[in-house]
C-alpha cells in the first residue's frame, strides 16, 4: 500500500465509504430480484389457471 501522509486517513475513510455503498447496493439489488422472481411467479401461475 503506498504511503499516503497526512491524507491517510481521508482516503481510507473515503475507500470505506465506497465499499460499504458498494455492498449495500448489491445487498439491495439481490433483495429486489427475489422479490421480482416470487411476484412473476405468482402472476405467471395465475395466469395458467385462468388460462
Amino acid at each position: 500500500m503506498p504511503d499516503l501522509g497526512k491524507y491517510a486517513d481521508t482516503v481510507l475513510s473515503a475507500y470505506g465509504a465506497s465499499l460499504v455503498l458498494l455492498v449495500a447496493l448489491v445487498v439491495l439489488t439481490i433483495l429486489r430480484g427475489r422479490k421480482v422472481r416470487r411476484e412473476m411467479e405468482t402472476l405467471e401461475t395465475r395466469m395458467k389457471r385462468n388460462g
